[in-house]
């Protein structure tokens, strides 16, 4: 079964080869196509990053306030995602669900030197083999090697990038600094995977992250524009005014004795 959806996403890639004449762009298209096929997961992803955001620090308050009762932290959590209308799992689902596809298209871009049976596995010249790691094109001197550079960096900046935009507009530093030094050593990790990756590899997913970069982007503007617009609406609300007109009495004429 696995092997099946490999293959369909090899001939998936191959039929925009037939086209296009160029694998780097055949692999272009096809995770610009996946990606956008996977823009409505990525959108609640993003949703539940963003709502997390906005109730951090009423979960610190929480934590702190309830440090040494765990049921009665736990029950007060459970209110407040329910008032905020958040689900901590919604972040997951998406990723977890769009994990098959990367991971199929990063077995098959490995596998890419077998499949193409010699054929020539380049991107316009700019990148003379996608079969190659940019570890085996830095003995092939400086010009060979930075093509493959350039994919090395923006691979690993582009896991960077996401995660520090995210935190762009935390107001707690401490947190901020924490993301920095995650992203950090994420940015270190990745950049030794890419090392020994084939530049086909390194073109799908630094492509892939940018569009992600993108979409955050957009989506996250969208979400606070949405906010914006909600109390602006809140605070046009005015009380209505009831104007009651009341009757002046008439004064009772005297009896004349």
């Amino acid at each position: 079964m696995w092997d099946a959806f490999k293959d369909f996403i090899f001939w998936c890639i191959s039929s925009v080869y037939s086209f296009a004449g160029d694998w780097g762009m055949a692999i272009l298209v096809i995770t610009l196509i996946f990606r956008v096929i996977l823009m409505p997961l990525m959108r609640k992803q993003i949703k539940s990053s963003y709502q997390m955001q906005k109730v951090q620090p009423l979960m610190q308050e929480i934590q702190q306030k309830y440090a040494d009762d765990q049921p009665r932290m736990q029950e007060e959590m459970q209110k407040l995602y329910a008032e905020a209308k958040f689900n901590p799992l919604a972040g997951c689902l998406p990723i977890l669900l769009q994990m098959p596809i990367f991971i199929a298209l990063f077995q098959v871009l490995q596998e890419m030197g077998s499949r193409t049976q010699g054929s020539s596995y380049q991107f316009y010249h700019l990148v003379p083999d996608l079969t190659l790691t940019p570890a085996s094109s830095l003995g092939q001197g400086f010009l060979t090697f930075l093509p493959y550079l350039i994919l090395l960096l923006v691979f690993a900046g582009a896991t960077f990038a996401p995660m520090v935009l995210q935190q762009r507009n935390t107001a707690d530093a401490n947190q901020r600094r924490q993301t920095l030094i995650m992203s950090a050593f994420m940015t270190v990790f990745m950049l030794w995977i890419g090392w020994g990756s084939p530049a086909g590899v390194l073109l799908f997913w630094g492509v892939s992250s940018l569009f992600g970069v993108f979409q955050q982007q957009i989506t996250m503007r969208a979400l606070k524009a949405e906010d914006e617009k909600k109390e602006a609406e809140i605070v046009d609300v005015k009380p209505v005014k009831v104007e009651v007109e009341r009757k002046v009495k008439k004064k009772r004429p005297h009896k004349s004795r």
